[in-house]
């Protein structure tokens, strides 16, 4: 044989790519109710097959088109989920060029025109197979006027007519479309499942390949058969016979997991030279910095999982030294340090993606990570500060978290870092019989809910801040006026509470005299709750610590308390508790 007579090199994804519903890896409910409803000749008029990329698809299109066709090696038989593959029509389908089986591409035939050829032929019958079979990739591509078009059809077939349709973005077909096809979900290979795949694979192709390049090559394509067959036969090359795991790892640009996991530990120890020191050496030997973090991510949502669900360690893309070290963080690491790190190595990602010097961005990320491990939680720095002794006096203000005050007793305590409380609102007082129109407004306190209600904001901040009350009566209103008073309040405060009430309002103006404003009230109960959370010896404690902090707010136990309440859900009485002894 001379080398133009010796066959083209086929692409394993190619050469191995499933001819029967046997040879479908882990899809073991669409094969079953596919053979059911060819058995008892319940075959739909249209198929719609959903999943990632590479899990079988199109190829199933194929398999159900050669079963409903296939007419057996002596040319009797009917539709069959186990296809002779030897018949004409078979062997037809699969090299593609079946004249009754027609495929098309919607990501480059999305118009209706291209539906409207398929519209015109489907009266006319199949020129030698049992059906006409129209298999349409990527369905979703197809445009508005294109789905449009195709209803009728794909409602009401000719009984020699079958679509099968493929889509990855089933978001995206129209549910119209959806209700007039069987659907079928494809799923993600278990790696169970595609690490057999692979092991009969390497086999075939006579090529050595080691349990733990299979294990990265599955990990890699994330439940892809396609990829995960491509993968294998970059590796099988790129091993020229024996394949390993480092050789797939420098394949595929990947750090050595035992050495992220060094890496973690080093972060984890706040070691920030060790970690950078690592990290160099990897980069050195080809690793990209950016997967060496997306790697630090995997492992810590790994771990993270692992820590809720013990049996998540049992992961056969893992190696046992792997599952041993990442089964002592979770027994060590707090979720709360965990997801600290999850958190900012998102934000890291983002950075090395975006940075310019990936190298840099990537040991900038590694020193806030390392900086940040050797940090106490909030439960553990509070231990401390309640330890610790008194400050010096005369320290100043600092931001109090938690902090009630032992010598307040109940509602004069307060905490920070919450809402200020004491707003001004005084408590409307209980409503009196109306002697006349005026008499629902019995205290100025009304007069101040009714500028609320009617949400007029400008009046409300100028009574609050510039009105001193001398005397209040229904109808009757004195007040001294603050110097940033608008000369115009008593005439707009008359006008507005006629346009509300109905009643003329008799509004005075006097120089001097008059209470505390609203907002000199509500001041002075807000300054009386900060000195004494500054007051408190922890709050003290802790702005020695941190000079800059700041009280940014103060809410009191009573207030904490409604929060609870208000936030809490309702408790229900079951009248039957069903782990009651019976």
């Amino acid at each position: 044989m001379t080398e133009t007579d010796a066959p083209a090199y086929q692409v394993l994804a190619r050469k191995y790519r499933p001819e029967t519903f046997a040879d479908l890896v882990g899809q073991t409910a669409m094969v079953r109710t596919l053979k059911n409803a060819f058995a008892t000749d319940r075959i739909a008029q249209a198929f719609i097959m959903t999943g990632i990329r590479g899990t079988g698809k199109t190829t199933t299109a194929r398999i159900i088109a050669k079963g409903m066709n296939c007419i057996g090696p002596d040319g009797t038989s009917g539709p069959t989920t186990e296809p002779c593959g030897t018949c004409e029509h078979c062997v037809a389908i699969m090299e593609g060029r079946h004249v009754d089986v027609m495929e098309m591409d919607a990501a480059s035939r999305t118009g209706v025109n291209d539906i409207r050829e398929i519209i015109d032929s489907v009266r006319y019958r199949a020129a030698s197979a049992r059906y006409k079979i129209y298999i349409i990739d990527e369905v979703h591509m197809l445009s508005t006027s294109a789905f449009n078009a195709l209803l009728k059809t794909l409602e009401e077939p000719p009984a020699h007519v079958k679509f099968i349709f493929a889509t990855t973005e089933i978001r995206k077909v129209p549910v119209t479309v959806l209700s007039r096809c069987q659907r079928f979900d494809l799923r993600r290979i278990e790696p169970e499942d595609m690490i057999a795949l692979l092991k009969r694979i390497a086999a075939s192709e006579a090529a050595e390949i080691s349990e733990d390049a299979l294990a990265l090559i599955t990990r890699a394509a994330e439940g892809s058969a396609r990829d995960a067959t491509s993968l294998l036969d970059q590796a099988i090359s790129h091993g020229a016979g024996e394949t390993t795991a480092e050789q797939v790892r420098a394949m595929l640009g990947l750090a050595d997991r035992g050495r992220v996991l060094d890496l973690m530990d080093m972060i984890l120890k706040g070691d920030a030279a060790g970690a950078l020191t690592e990290l160099g050496t990897q980069y050195a030997e080809g690793a990209d910095p950016l997967a060496v973090l997306r790697d630090l991510a995997e492992i810590t949502h790994w771990v993270s999982v692992v820590k809720i669900t013990p049996d998540a360690a049992e992961d056969p893309t893992v190696s046992p030294d792997e599952r041993a070290r990442g089964s002592a963080m979770a027994s060590n690491l707090s979720l709360r340090v965990l997801s600290r790190m999850w958190q900012m190595l998102l934000k890291a990602l983002e950075e090395v993606a975006a940075a310019p010097n990936a190298m840099m961005a990537a040991e900038m990320a590694i020193i806030r990570l390392t900086h940040v491990a050797d940090l106490p939680s909030p439960e553990e720095l509070i231990r401390k500060l309640q330890n610790s002794p008194p400050p010096a006096p005369g320290g100043n203000g600092g931001l109090a978290q938690g902090a009630r005050s032992p010598a307040a007793g109940g509602g004069a305590s307060a905490v920070a870092s919450a809402r200020v409380g004491g707003d001004g609102r005084a408590q409307v007082a209980p409503a009196v019989a109306p002697d006349n129109a005026l008499a629902r407004f019995p205290t100025f306190e009304h007069v101040v809910e009714l500028i609320r209600a009617n949400r007029d904001v400008k009046l409300l901040v100028e009574l609050e801040t510039c009105i001193r009350l001398i005397s209040y009566q229904p109808g009757r209103i004195a007040f001294s006026p603050t110097e940033t008073a608008p000369t115009d309040l008593a005439q707009r405060l008359g006008a507005r509470l006629q346009g509300w009430t109905g009643n003329r309002w008799a509004i005075s103006v006097s120089a001097t005299g008059g209470a505390p404003t609203i907002a000199d009230v509500r001041d002075a109960a807000d300054n009386a709750l900060r000195e004494e959370a500054e007051a408190h010896p922890l709050v003290q404690a802790v702005m020695s610590r941190f000079p800059k902090a700041r009280i940014t707010a103060i809410r009191t136990p009573e207030q904490m308390a409604a929060a609870a309440s208000a936030e809490a859900l309702p408790e229900v009485e079951d009248e039957w508790d069903p782990f009651e002894e019976q």
